[in-house]
């Protein structure tokens, strides 16, 4: 029996095919938020995925103000990931406009319309590792839900609300005191 033992060329060979992957999937990422830029996404967030996933390293959630521009986003990120040497990405709801989804590969792009990305919060669901978009740009903040979106609902009832529950479902004991002073 062979005992596989580390030695430096296999460690560096790791390390030099782990750059390398690390560096293919920020080409990737650059040429999505370039191709989103170019048509003028608004609120473009890029999140690492790589411990969360393992079908894919980034998601890159983007809002169109209508369904052409929704679709111009999707065709503009199609080109430049292709003009960046990746394989044509993969469109899903494209007919729709309202929420497409382009597949490609390592990240996938949510391209949405404002009121379905507030309807469906996905930065909840990915959000734990924002990535910065540009080199030296500022350390992106996780978001926190909003208060308006949800507003803060008081599991306690109010006395109001607890007399219109016993009048409309009174106890056997209030159904006695009722009858109990009719016909005093």
């Amino acid at each position: 029996m062979m005992n596989q033992i580390s030695t430096p060329n296999t460690t560096a060979a790791t390390a030099t095919a782990s750059s390398t992957q690390k560096r293919k999937i920020q080409k990737l990422q650059r040429a999505i938020v370039d191709g989103l830029e170019d048509v003028k996404a608004q609120d473009i967030v890029v999140f690492d995925t790589e411990y969360l996933s393992s079908l894919f390293e980034r998601v890159v959630i983007a809002s169109g103000t209508s369904n052409r521009q929704t679709r111009a986003l999707a065709a503009s990120v199609m080109d430049a990931v292709r003009d960046a040497g990746f394989v044509k990405p993969r469109l899903e709801g494209q007919d729709n406009g309202e929420w497409i989804i382009v597949d490609c590969g390592q990240a996938v792009v949510h391209v949405m319309q404002p009121h379905i990305r507030q309807y469906y919060r996905l930065e909840e669901l990915w959000g734990e590792k924002p990535v910065r978009l540009k080199f030296g740009a500022m350390k992106p903040v996780v978001a926190k839900p909003s208060q308006s979106a949800k507003p803060a609902v008081s599991l306690k009832r109010s006395s109001a609300a607890k007399k219109g529950v016993e009048e409309a479902f009174p106890s056997k004991k209030q159904v006695k005191a009722k009858a109990a002073s009719r016909k005093v």
